[in-house]
């Protein structure tokens, strides 16, 4: 068989020009998350050297590792596609529902390898292109996916020449434009039941769509059950892929912090890890970089021109796509240039705030055990805690529950603004999703979660620590980022 689109290797490094014109772009545009460059005035020469300096850098270092986190992923294979759908159509039958319909997005992706823009490359379509899954069972009783296309008449042979992961032709219920294409679904004969035929949607159904479908006389039903957990429940190779993407973005801050030197701003940054991801064959998607003061609005929001200086605090979350799986890593550290004190050096107030707990935050505790426990620490206690309950049958809530008591013992509680973490897969963010009101979903075995507790003083720093981890029966779950972060000088 010819290599298909879904099995191309990732691309490792590229030219210098290239690395040139996607610096000068970003730098132009502010094309990262929260930030927007304000002034070019004349210095992007020398913004862009500072960029390829810091980017060269920092790819020589990430690709002088060899990659090794990339050696055990590979594309999802064709054999893989047609098990996750024979799983769909059992988890249908499961939940009494005659077919799970889907439109291009992250959903069909899973399923049928192609997302909204590979359909849509323009604007998402008012046309309905639909894949319908539904269960058959055979003379014993086994149930697989049966998967048909509803598809503009005109628009047929460009769903076939997708090169979508199917062992043979695909099934196309063609629709013509002055046609009723939900009408022409229902007239088409695919769906064997007695009743209106129901459909399971998931989230990303746009609501025309569901309406139509509910017009032309079929049930429409929520995303749910076993139907849901086809997709949270990760296969084999979608760990490893994970752990490569996971393992590969921690690695990469690792990298890049090294070549860290004053002066540098939030932008420079993100532009030289973004293209380093890229030469180790990742494609970021989303890059917050913040110093400071700036990170105590979790997600940024400020224009990237910030410098670095010996005593910032960085806080680098990010985000990279490899196979087209997520990783969604967070890490904050002191620069390498900031020598570490020993316990007699003198440090300064701004220091000592991100080194100690402020006395004023402990007035009201009893306890003193934790008068000199650095804010890090903290954050990456909540952490510690919070993993020990990612594990089979443990509620969503308690993940949260967990991180959320210790950084509340210490203090920090109201600073701890957002959920702990949530699922992660071909999206970086997927259910179940661990905050502290979610007492009804159960974690299951090969669900995949970030744990990202966070602290934010405003006006003055954030820290947050995110890893991604494999729930794994009853035993602790693995880590899918290599490595935990070690300390404020060891992200």
């Amino acid at each position: 068989m010819s290599k298909l689109s879904w099995e191309k290797p990732p691309q490792r490094g590229f030219s210098g020009l290239t690395c040139a014109i996607a610096s000068v772009f970003c730098l132009a545009t502010g094309y990262y998350y929260g930030r927007q460059e304000t002034s070019l005035d004349g210095s992007l020469a020398v913004q862009t050297s500072v960029v390829g300096n810091l980017q060269k850098c920092a790819i020589d270092n990430l690709l002088g590792t060899g990659l090794p986190f990339l050696e055990k992923a590979s594309p999802i294979s064709l054999a893989d596609f047609e098990e996750r759908r024979d799983r769909l159509a059992i988890a249908l039958v499961a939940e009494d529902v005659d077919a799970f319909v889907v439109e291009p997005g992250y959903t069909f992706k899973y399923y049928g390898n192609v997302s909204q823009p590979e359909w849509e490359v323009w604007e998402p379509e008012e046309r309905p292109f639909l894949m319908i899954v539904h269960p058959q069972q055979d003379e014993h009783g086994t149930v697989t996916a049966n998967t048909t296309f509803l598809c503009p008449s005109f628009e047929a042979e460009r769903a076939r020449l997708l090169g979508m992961p199917f062992d043979g032709p695909i099934q196309i219920v063609p629709w013509e434009e002055h046609w009723d294409p939900y009408a022409t679904l229902q007239q088409a004969n695919i769906f064997n039941s007695q009743r209106p035929p129901r459909l399971m949607v998931d989230e990303e159904m746009r609501d025309f769509i569901q309406r139509g479908l509910g017009t032309a006389g079929f049930e429409i039903v929520g995303l749910k059950g076993q139907v849901e957990e086809v997709r949270q429940i990760k296969s084999a190779s979608e760990v490893e892929i994970l752990r490569a993407v996971n393992t590969g973005t921690v690695e990469a801050v690792r990298q890049i912090r090294k070549c860290f030197y004053p002066g540098l701003t939030e932008n420079d940054i993100a532009v030289a890890l973004d293209n380093a991801l890229r030469a180790a064959g990742m494609e970021p998607f989303f890059d917050i970089v913040l110093f400071d003061e700036n990170a105590s609005n979790p997600h940024g929001g400020t224009n990237g021109s910030k410098v670095l200086e010996p005593e910032t605090f960085v806080l680098i979350d990010v985000g990279a796509h490899l196979y087209g799986y997520s990783s969604d890593i967070c890490r904050t550290f002191f620069p390498p240039f900031l020598e570490k004190p020993s316990g007699d050096d003198n440090l300064s107030e701004r220091m000592k705030e991100k080194l100690q707990v402020s006395d004023h935050l402990f007035q009201k505790k009893k306890k003193n055990i934790l008068l000199t426990q650095q804010v890090w620490d903290i954050v990456f206690e909540a952490q510690t805690q919070s993993i020990h309950q990612i594990r089979e049958n443990a509620t969503a809530a308690s993940v949260d529950i967990a991180a959320r008591e210790v950084i509340t013992e210490a203090g920090y509680g109201e600073t701890f603004t957002h959920r702990v973490g949530h699922g992660i897969g071909i999206k970086a963010h997927e259910s179940p999703y661990l905050n502290q009101g979610n007492v009804k979903s159960l974690l299951k075995t090969g669900m995949t979660f970030t744990s990202e507790p966070g602290v934010y003083l405003v006006d003055k720093f954030g820290v947050r620590h995110e890893d991604v981890f494999l729930v794994q029966g009853d035993e602790e779950p693995v880590l899918l980022t290599g490595t935990r972060a070690g300390g404020p000088w060891d992200p």
